[in-house]
């Protein structure tokens, strides 16, 4: 340490001439002095913030031209160029405006996120923070494409609530709908991109966001608004009070929302959602200060699948099999719930050079996600394979073309599901007999408790240090449970693949409400340690970072499977990580208006909580020899930031090493017709690419901008599979075992596309914001390079195997497998989107009025799908494709057309 101390003395001793420089912030509107603003020079740290008199007082070092920002989360940020020769510069009064193209962004990237198929994921809500013009163009254009940054899932980014970590065990990903809603009181958000140093955590690949929710932080006074749209929800009220600190060093706010609509933009998808938020600070002294906070969101929500492209070539891209008409109302058979209350009680020191924050926190609630389900009857699905013309084209029969063409008309006629006649069906059993039909819910209980504590010091200028532990402990039982009979007396909890029981201890008979098909208990532990050493001047800053961590898993099943009788019920055995990892990052400013940005790291990732178990419904059994993650990753970026141009250019190279992953699905292939649990191990994904932002004043009334992402992410690695099974009802029937355990070798997915979204993207925009406060905006938006998952078991050994027959398929050669299997690419997309706001004061009452029109030429693209992995076999999947309509062909999601948003708000 003592080099470095000298080198600390060295820079201090050589420094230049200091300049002083003054002013005071006042927002325009209303005249008030504005407290909080921050204040930085060349985009680096905030050198401090405002006083309550709105005033700022900070020192230049050496000579040179720089730019002063001063901003905040709320306002438009003013960037002022100034050439410090010693002395004192005195810059006045500095007028902000306020923010509604801000304002209105959060609002749409909430709505957007509340859209969200089951199986897809976005990550706009990460950037509601972020002024970087390329990542607010990915939050506010390229979310509707479902345009992933850098081909990162949102698990590789760090949400922190309060100082709480909020991504999940189960899939590392943070739940927004914990907060959803609650817009106005989770507008304080600090974001770190990338690697960078932030103070909270050491953060993940994709950055870091720090959600602050303290009521002292709100400006006082309440805010009504009122919300129209037609996608996610149609229609939301939400109101906030914050008191603001009083005289009694006391803080507080409330807020509440509703969010509601009968039927989203995709049909039978009803929305259904409230958010309550309460948050008491009271302050001992300018030291000490105590926060307690509790939220209480939840959803209820239709869900819909992806589908083929025949059922969108029949219905539509609006389409949705999972809902059908009951006395006279919509019913969707499909429905997530989720209700997760969070309080947090937190505790903050603060002194000129040290700062600590303890949080304790603790989460409880539910989700669940209901699926019809039916026993010794017809799949109830009206988009099911069987009821679609390819179904009869593509019999072995032959084709049959009579068949196809009632198909097809029996499906324009009754898309829908059908509840009278699945009430029929069971009543035909009689009113006290077995269900063919039911609703179940697969759900899961969590109990979440986590402890979080964090110190920065601050040396001396430009030195910090960084710190914290966490403790987070997570008891999850998971279930799947009857929530309506549809008539029926019973159901019995039998699996129909081999009819055994799934629950030797308890009775066949289930009723409403009784848990059936599996019930388990996951219990989870994650300890984890990092340390920070960060230091900046004004020409440099760097830092370096290292982090230790623990994680525990284990199992403990409650009910005693009839095919695992020995592993099914009681605790498993306890999986235990340990994973290190560390990164660093250094920048200089080349002339005070640019600079040069480098930053790596090495990590380890345990695997997440839903890879580890091959079959957690089943057993107790894990994946053979499961392991953390390796990444490795590097970026470089150049900032320029002039009077009238802003922007950057980055690049970044990360590699994935030895990852995890599982899938479940029924496959005819090459070792027989099974229900499978395909486990992948050793899995390697590559990311690269470049991407750009620039946003450039044309005057003082209109800007321009032009954002750019070139990226080429691929699978790295051909790796290993291996298939758990249970045959289905006919081999079970001629005698073969009940269940099994094959190693298919490598798949050769080596350089195939990841289906993370579009891989190119470009995206030009022009504002005009006129002095009459009333803004409008347009931007034209063209993403490329979109591909679907592919099947990793059509890759392997067993796609040339004839499953009659036991040989490999004569006409299997290179050539012809090389073709069928080639990965499908999705078109490419463009879309104008449009926004405009206006703002008032009258009488001290804030009114901002905003809206939005997405897609404006109603232009109808794919987002994403997924290759079927029903044909496992070359000679199957061969003769499907032949027809050019297939029966398992890829399956798709679709992105919404022209869409509306208007945000009414009165602030007083």
């Amino acid at each position: 340490m003592l080099p470095i101390a000298m080198l600390i003395c060295l820079i201090q001793l050589v420094s230049g001439q200091e300049t002083r420089v003054r002013g005071q912030v006042a927002e325009m509107l209303s005249q008030r002095p504005l407290e909080g603003i921050s204040i930085s020079i060349n985009g680096s740290d905030p050198e401090g913030v405002t006083d309550g008199e709105g005033r700022f007082d900070l020192t230049l070092g050496d000579p040179g031209n720089y730019i002063l920002l001063i901003g905040s989360a709320d306002y438009i940020p003013k960037r002022i160029p100034v050439q410090p020769e010693g002395g004192e510069l005195e810059l006045g009064l500095i007028f902000l405006e306020k923010d509604q193209e801000k304002e209105q962004s959060a609002q749409y990237i909430t709505l957007s996120s509340d859209e969200l198929s089951e199986e897809e994921t976005g990550n706009s809500e990460l950037l509601q923070s972020t002024r970087d013009i390329f990542l607010n163009r990915v939050a506010f254009d390229f979310g509707q494409a479902f345009f992933r940054i850098r081909g990162y899932d949102t698990a590789r980014g760090v949400v922190l609530l309060n100082g709480i970590p909020m991504n999940k065990f189960r899939d590392g990903r943070p739940q927004w709908n914990n907060w959803g809603g609650l817009n106005d009181v989770t507008r304080n958000q600090e974001f770190d991109y990338g690697l960078q140093a932030s103070e909270g955590s050491f953060g993940g690949l994709l950055g870091t966001t720090q959600i602050d929710m303290s009521p002292s932080s709100f400006r006082p006074g309440s805010r009504v608004s009122f919300a129209s749209s037609n996608r996610g929800y149609a229609s939301r009220i939400m109101a906030t009070h914050s008191s603001g600190k009083g005289m009694n060093d006391i803080a507080y706010a409330i807020s509440a929302s509703r969010r509601w609509s009968r039927d989203g933009y995709i049909s039978g998808t009803f929305y259904d959602a409230y958010s309550v938020y309460g948050g008491l600070e009271y302050t001992f002294s300018e030291s000490h200060n105590v926060r307690v906070t509790g939220i209480l969101a939840a959803t209820r929500r239709g869900l819909s699948p992806a589908i083929t492209q025949e059922v969108f070539e029949l219905q539509g891209s609006r389409y949705n099999a999972h809902w059908g008409w009951q006395d006279g109302k919509v019913r969707n058979s499909r429905v997530r719930k989720i209700r997760e209350p969070l309080l947090v009680i937190d505790h903050a020191y603060k002194s000129s050079m040290f700062t600590i924050r303890t949080a304790l926190a603790y989460q409880f609630g539910n989700q669940t996600r209901s699926r019809m389900s039916y026993y010794d009857a017809p799949n109830p699905d009206p988009s099911y394979y069987r009821n679609l013309p390819s179904y009869y084209i593509n019999s072995p029969l032959g084709a049959n073309f009579y068949g196809a063409k009632l198909a097809s008309a029996g499906f324009l006629a009754n898309p829908q599901l059908d509840w009278a006649q699945l009430y029929a069906a069971n009543h035909s059993e009689g009113p006290d007999g077995v269900a063919s039909y039911l609703v179940s819910e697969d759900g899961n209980t969590d109990s979440e408790l986590t402890l979080s504590s964090v110190a920065n010091v601050h040396c001396n200028k430009g030195l910090r240090i960084d710190g914290g532990l966490l403790l987070k402990s997570l008891s999850s039982e998971n279930f799947s449970r009857i929530s309506d009979l549809l008539g029926a007396g019973f159901h019995n909890d039998i699996d129909p693949f081999t009819n055994t029981r799934n629950d030797l201890n308890g009775p066949v008979e289930k009723q409403k409400n009784d848990i059936i098909s599996y019930h388990y208990l996951l219990e989870a532990d994650r300890k984890q340690g990092f340390l920070q050493l960060h230091y900046s001047n004004a020409h440099w800053k760097a830092f370096f970072s290292g982090e230790y961590s623990a994680f525990r898993y284990q199992r403990n099943g409650r009910f005693m499977n009839e095919r695992f009788p020995e592993n099914s019920l009681g605790e498993s055995e306890s999986v235990t990580f340990s994973c290190m990892g560390i990164k660093a990052g250094f920048s200089y400013s080349l002339s005070g208006r640019h600079w040069l940005e480098v930053q790596a790291a090495h990590l380890q990732k345990p695997p997440q909580l839903q890879h580890v178990f091959v079959n957690p419904r089943e057993n107790n059994l894990i994946i053979p020899l499961v392991d953390q993650e390796y990444l490795n990753t590097m970026d470089f970026s150049y900032h320029l930031r002039l009077p009238h141009i802003t922007g950057r250019f980055s690049g970044y190279y990360t590699r994935f090493q030895d990852m995890t992953d599982i899938n479940y699905f029924f496959v005819d292939a090459g070792v027989g017709s099974y229900f499978v649990q395909e486990v992948i191990t050793g899995l390697d994904k590559l990311h690269m690419g470049l991407e750009t932002g620039l946003e450039f004043e044309a005057s003082a009334t209109v800007k321009l901008s032009i954002v750019a992402a070139v990226g080429k992410q691929l699978y790295a690695s051909n790796p290993d599979i291996t298939i758990n099974f249970v045959p289905d009802p006919e081999q079970q029937d001629s005698g073969q075992s009940v269940t099994g355990y094959y190693s298919l070798g490598p798949s050769g997915v080596k350089d195939y596309r990841l289906a993370e979204g579009p891989q190119r993207a470009v995206s030009c925009g022009v504002s005009y914001r006129d002095p009459k406060y009333w803004w409008t905006s347009v931007t034209a938006n063209y993403l490329s390079n979109n591909y679907i998952n592919v099947s990793f078991i059509n890759r392997t050994r067993s796609f040339y195997r004839d499953p009659q027959t036991g040989t490999i398929f004569p006409e299997a050669i290179p050539e012809r497998v090389d073709e069928l299997l080639k990965q499908t690419p999705l078109e490419d997309i463009y879309y104008l989107n449009m926004a405009a706001g206006k703002s008032w004061l009258k009488r001290g009452i804030y009114i901002s009025l905003f809206g939005s029109i997405n897609n404006l030429f109603n232009g109808i693209f794919r987002t994403g799908g997924y290759e079927q992995s029903r044909n496992g076999n070359y000679g199957q999947l061969a003769s499907d494709q032949l027809s050019g309509k297939q029966v398992f062909g890829p399956k798709y999601w679709y992105g919404a057309g022209r869409t509306y948003f208007v945000n009414l708000a009165v602030s007083f």
